[in-house]
């Protein structure tokens, strides 16, 4: 009875998010034309990157006018591959599938990797993709499970959170950007049966809901906590422009990943802080006109001695791309005009991305889609360049947009592939 009841609600809330997206689609501004296009010239401008990509390395950026790959333990690793996949979602270019399939044995070692809790972008992007677009679980469903076994390690009953590095000065660090993995072990807990990794993503998040924000639903970028008592230890910054500013980047992770955390829990407290975190940005003062954000949203505090702030005033595309992506999710979830402005805004953030001084010609730019992101001002790094995530989440926004369009779901689950 219990199961019976439990898939009759699944079937229910499966019928109310159809009818949500069916109504929205009336709603839609962006034309199949625009996003089909979209899809196209960023398939054709990834196969110019595919080609200068060795075998086993993994893109990075592209820095004065060089590639700059990494190995497969750098973080970023999934997002070419899931990049690969969602643009073969979106053209169905077999090509595409085929590069994936002989880039991702390179990315399957990653599965024992212990010391890193990025598995959910390592993995989930590009073996989640891959299986939920194939189907084919005796590739893909070992290296997912495997995987999420290892990030589960990571976690710690006392601070009631995912450790996210393991380097000093830190004591035990928690970072806003891990909401991000936690979608893998919430969707390996549907493939599996297995409640344990739902349990601690749910943990994780509440958490981090308690530790990480402002009374203005502003994030930190990092919590450190004393692993033996639990209790917060310092909040800070190391990609933000100082500690009490709020990090663009930042935002988006927290905006994504509470607006996934609902999907995936139903927690109405998920639901709420997102949409919290969503006025945040979008009331935002220092949100520029065309919605691309600069780097920090506090980046005019930024003092004139600082050696940051000849750089103040840069874009984060990768930022954009992200709330993109995540408030076309969060509008299925809210009604009327709140989720009219959540759609709309995302409309004129793809239509910006996609065109100068964002996307790139053909050719140029290293192969990489989206120009202009910001990796860490703060440690000079990647510093208004290209950035494999950047494009990733484009994409995915882009496939996103053309399930809506086409009256699906905005969400195709691997769990659906099993």
């Amino acid at each position: 009875m219990i199961k019976i009841k439990k898939q009759v609600l699944i079937v229910l809330w499966s019928l109310i998010g159809l009818t949500t997206v069916q109504g929205q689609s009336k709603a839609l501004k962006l034309s199949k034309t625009f996003i089909q296009q979209n899809l196209i010239d960023a398939a054709k401008q990834i196969k110019v990157l595919a080609a200068q990509t060795p075998i086993e390395k993994f893109p990075k950026t592209f820095e004065n006018n060089k590639e700059v790959f990494s190995s497969s333990s750098w973080w970023c690793s999934g997002f070419y591959p899931g990049i690969l996949l969602y643009l073969y979602e979106g053209t169905q270019d077999q090509d595409l599938l085929h590069q994936v399939e002989e880039k991702l044995p390179y990315l399957e070692k990653e599965k024992n990797n212990k010391g890193t809790h990025d598995l959910g972008f390592m993995l989930f992007c590009s073996f989640g993709n891959a299986l939920r677009l194939t189907g084919d679980s005796s590739k893909y469903k070992e290296v997912l499970t495997t995987g999420a076994s290892s990030l589960a390690t990571r976690f710690n009953a006392t601070t009631k959170t995912i450790r996210s590095w393991d380097h000093k000065p830190w004591h035990y660090p928690v970072i806003i950007d891990n909401m991000m993995n936690l979608e893998f072990l919430t969707q390996v807990s549907k493939m599996t049966g297995d409640k344990t990794y739902y349990n601690l993503a749910v943990t994780h998040a509440e958490t981090t809901l308690k530790n990480h924000f402002r009374k203005d639903y502003s994030s930190y970028h990092v919590v450190d906590y004393d692993s033996h008592t639990g209790k917060v230890i310092a909040k800070k910054t190391h990609q933000g422009a100082f500690d009490e500013s709020a990090w663009s980047r930042g935002q988006g992770w927290a905006l994504y990943g509470y607006t996934m955390m609902y999907r995936e829990t139903k927690k109405k407290e998920f639901l709420n802080q997102a949409r919290h975190i969503a006025q945040y940005i979008l009331n935002q003062p220092n949100l520029p006109q065309d919605l691309i954000p600069y780097w920090d949203f506090d980046q005019d505090k930024i003092e004139k001695s600082s050696n940051m702030y000849a750089k103040k005033d840069l874009r984060d595309v990768s930022a954009a791309a992200l709330y993109a992506s995540a408030l076309l999710e969060l509008a299925q979830y809210t009604k009327g005009k709140e989720s009219a402005l959540y759609l709309s805004k995302a409309e004129t953030i793809l239509t910006n991305l996609s065109k100068a001084p964002y996307k790139a010609d053909f050719g140029q730019n290293g192969g990489y889609i989206l120009k202009h992101s910001v990796g860490a001002i703060p440690l000079n790094s990647e510093v208004d360049v290209p950035l494999t995530y950047a494009d990733y989440y484009y994409a995915e926004a882009l496939v996103r947009y053309k399930r809506l369009l086409e009256g699906k779901s905005i969400i195709h689950e691997i769990a659906n592939e099993l």
